[in-house]
């Protein structure tokens, strides 16, 4: 019995300290993102780091629960965050969406990113490995905001890739609508995840 409470002690430490590294990251990243995006005029860049910035708000939220809650399960803290992370998801993709019609609409062209394209492809590196970490560690712990968290950070990688491609058809081909289009390529995985989150009532065993 003493073994199994140590063995969960570790468990949650481990998740404790991922959580920690992807907020430092995601902060960053975040940033540089938004002023990458604000200079080159970029909606997918601009949500890319707003994307961040949620992430941050979420994993902050699910790191707390975890440090508060290292040595016993509550169920109800644990629906109620994984609601959280659902609805930052549902907020960013109206705003994403919003910024991205109105670019199409105006015909706002954005310039290139050298700058954008690195942090797209460090993401692309980082966070799936992160996301599968997160997963496993939830299913150990049997941690429902934890898995909703993993699931976030999986759009996260959805979303570099989108977000390459949109910043090199811009870079390359000179394709300016291919920007805001990975943009609104984003709010449909964004709001669907956030509603998968939302909606979800018990921890899934994939």
């Amino acid at each position: 019995m003493v073994t199994e409470v140590l063995s969960r002690e570790s468990l949650i430490r481990r998740a404790v300290l991922l959580q920690a590294g992807l907020i430092a990251y995601n902060f960053l990243e975040g940033g540089v993102s938004v002023l990458a995006g604000v200079l080159a005029g970029s909606p997918a860049l601009v949500g890319f780091g707003l994307d961040s910035a949620i992430e941050v708000s979420a994993a902050a939220a699910v790191l707390a629960h975890l440090w508060r809650t290292r040595q016993e399960e509550e169920l109800g803290w644990e629906r109620r965050l994984a609601v959280f992370v659902g609805l930052t998801l549902m907020v960013l993709a109206a705003s994403v969406g919003a910024h991205a019609v109105y670019d199409l609409a105006t015909a706002s062209e954005p310039r290139e990113s050298p700058l954008g394209i690195a942090i797209a492809v460090a993401s692309l590196a980082i966070m799936p490995v992160a996301s599968r970490r997160q997963h496993a560690l939830a299913h150990e712990i049997n941690s429902r905001a934890l898995e909703a968290e993993s699931r976030e950070t999986a759009i996260c990688s959805y979303l570099s890739a989108t977000l390459l491609l949109g910043l090199g058809a811009n870079a390359l081909l000179g394709w300016w609508w291919a920007d805001p289009l990975a943009a609104l390529v984003m709010v449909v995985v964004i709001a669907r995840e956030g509603w998968e989150a939302f909606t979800r009532q018990e921890l899934c065993t994939c």
